[in-house]
């Protein structure tokens, strides 16, 4: 069988989530990014798609997040003996003293004034909020640590990102992009509009690939996919319950992120491939809160995802039990990617 992976947005808290669900998917199906034959990352999802597909496992991603180093990911034992003390010393520095008065992108607002119809509201607050100040090095380098500055091994992972003159997406890793290194690739994911500085690459800047979408899982579609698993940190099938304005925000986006994602779903089971959803619950919304960049609250939030997902995936036996089965050829293809 063909599988594909699709890890989505959620910043700092939602990559943490992703950790905890993929470290709880692997030990119920024993599912691992890198067993997979498609990776799709999508902002904090691509941190954790170009460190699977470089061979890091969920667990070894999770002790990272408890402080640990990813010295023994793929051939990164050179490089990365100081890794985390260098990039939790950089986390959000910034890239400029003040943020900039105006848009970020002019040439985008306008457009989006033009064709106001055309462009999702994520589009249109994309272009006319500030250009970000905070730096995405951090990012950038914690993967080329990792991963090298080439394009991992894996077969097929692709970064989304946004075009941050025209809105459109833009899938890093995919033929049809513009080439460029895997950690600029990443980090361009990564940036979100107003709070990280657009990433340049080849005379280009470009945005945070949640603007077109929080999961991309459309980007599958016509690839003749027997299975897709989808972790989307950004939306729930739960409420949260909290009555402050900003929890009710939350909310709102959280059932919009939803809705996209559950239309992309169908989608892509209309071609006949079976779709597995991962979302936080309801436990999971507590910990996680409205702010999505909230470093403090990582580790607990990764180890209430195991928790709540190891549960929700034990009272989903026949989707537990096709994973199971779907694995077994990918994963041994991967052995021998590995081996070679």
């Amino acid at each position: 069988m063909a599988v594909g992976l699709v890890l989505g947005a959620g910043g700092v808290v939602g990559a943490s989530w992703l950790i905890g669900a993929l470290e709880a998917l692997s030990a119920q199906t024993g599912l691992e990014p890198a067993d997979v034959d498609r990776i799709v990352g999508t902002s904090a999802g691509s941190v954790i798609g170009a460190l699977g597909a470089a061979g890091a496992t969920p667990a070894q991603m999770a002790a990272y997040v408890g402080g640990g180093t990813l010295d023994r990911v793929a051939e990164a034992e050179d490089r990365a003996d100081s890794l985390t003390g260098r990039v939790e010393a950089s986390v959000y520095r910034l890239q400029r003293a003040l943020p900039p008065i105006g848009p970020g992108s002019w040439r985008l607002a306008l457009r989006t004034l033009r064709h106001p119809l055309r462009h999702s509201p994520a589009t249109v607050l994309s272009g006319w909020l500030p250009r970000g100040f905070v730096s995405t090095a951090p990012v950038s380098r914690l993967i080329e640590d990792v991963v090298g500055e080439s394009w991992p091994g894996h077969p097929s992972f692709w970064s989304v990102a946004a075009d941050y003159r025209d809105g459109r997406r833009v899938v890093f890793g995919r033929e049809d992009a513009p080439p460029a290194g895997i950690g600029p690739a990443v980090a361009a994911s990564c940036a979100i509009p107003g709070f990280y500085h657009p990433v340049e690459i080849g005379g280009r800047r470009y945005v945070d690939g949640g603007v077109c979408s929080t999961s991309n899982l459309d980007l599958l579609r016509g690839l003749g996919l027997d299975l897709v698993v989808c972790l989307n940190p950004t939306s729930s099938l739960a409420h949260n319950g909290g009555r402050r304005p900003v929890d009710r925000v939350a909310a709102a986006l959280r059932t919009a992120s939803g809705r996209r994602l559950g239309h992309e779903a169908r989608k892509l089971r209309a071609e006949g491939t079976e779709v597995v959803l991962l979302q936080p619950s309801a436990a999971d919304l507590e910990i996680m809160g409205p702010n999505l960049m909230a470093r403090a609250r990582r580790v607990e939030v990764m180890e209430r995802a195991v928790r709540t997902t190891t549960r929700d995936l034990r009272a989903r036996r026949s989707e537990v039990a096709l994973l199971r089965r779907a694995i077994r050829r990918p994963a041994a293809a991967s052995r021998s990617r590995r081996a070679a």
